[in-house]
């Protein structure tokens, strides 16, 4: 069996490099054949792997987060070539919500090596958005509005770690807007006052959120959640329910699942695919049922 590894050192503020000897060594231990490499800038990963020739290999193993498996993902449905081969996902980022979906754990990262060698896979499903000026794959989710906001500010105060993320919630919520959305899922319409909006493939996003407990990673839809207008106690009494999935029974909370998604807002909103900041609206969104094969252990 011969495996192109992918490790990304910058995952989880650096700490993606100490991991990748210990990989190497693990990946012995099951006398599996690599070719290895290590990510030097952002997209990098996606470069990659568009020009690696997958007749060359049984699989691709990638450590990191979600960030990490966006760039792959967007690089292997780049790929020209014929032969499609399985990717592992060894999770040790700050993010590591797809692989959850698989039980696929950062403390147990070895299992993730484990199932590789088993040669146990899985067909997925992947999200493909198009916005007025380019296309992208997801495989976790896509949000835009409050959260993305969120995940804007704690981005520029990244230095404060996980304080960072705290005071981008009270500085959104201090500074609130609705903002008129026009949401078409399978043909039904809905208008409405929005907060945020998000496309679901996995049921986790981030580290811990439950955001879409109904979400199947290979059922053929996504899951939708809309937050709708609201106070800024009730969205502060609402976020700690993301932790476990209370949410959707909010209210202001609607989700239901949909194959194809068009989406419009009053402004463009910037997008988080898989935890990245690129896109923005209007986007059509379509659900590609089993359109990629992982490793699950």
């Amino acid at each position: 069996m011969k495996i192109f590894y992918l490790c990304n050192p910058a995952s989880h503020g650096g700490k993606g490099a100490k991991f990748f000897n210990l990989i190497l060594n693990h990946f012995e231990k099951k006398n599996i054949i690599l070719d290895s490499v290590q990510t030097k800038y952002a997209g990098h990963a996606t470069e990659i792997i568009r020009e690696l020739d997958f007749t060359k290999y049984d699989g691709i193993a990638l450590s990191g987060g979600d960030g990490t498996l966006f760039e792959v993902i967007n690089g292997y449905f780049a790929n020209t070539s014929v032969k499609k081969i399985p990717i592992g996902v060894i999770p040790v980022g700050r993010g590591n919500a797809f692989a959850r979906d698989i039980n696929l754990f950062p403390e147990k990262w070895e299992n993730a090596v484990d199932a590789i060698a088993y040669r146990k896979t899985k067909w997925v499903d992947v999200g493909l958005c198009k916005t007025l000026d380019e296309k992208f794959y997801f495989i976790n989710i896509l949000g835009f509005g409050f959260v993305t906001d969120v995940a804007k500010t704690a981005f520029n105060l990244r230095v404060l770690g996980h304080l960072s993320y705290i005071i981008g919630v009270l500085y959104r919520t201090i500074f609130l807007k609705f903002y008129n959305l026009k949401i078409e899922a399978d043909g039904k319409i809905f208008n409405r006052q929005n907060v945020f909006t998000e496309i679901s493939n996995t049921c986790y996003t981030g580290k811990d959120f439950f955001m879409a407990p109904a979400a199947v990673i290979d059922d053929g839809y996504l899951d939708i959640t809309l937050l709708n207008k609201l106070s800024r106690i009730k969205i502060l009494q609402a976020l700690p329910k993301i932790f476990t999935g209370d949410h959707v029974k909010m209210n202001e909370v609607e989700s239901f699942k949909a194959k194809k998604i068009k989406i419009e807002t009053e402004k463009p909103k910037l997008l988080t695919p898989d935890g990245q900041l690129t896109g923005s609206t209007p986007i059509e969104i379509e659900c590609i049922n089993n359109a990629i094969e992982v490793f699950v252990y």
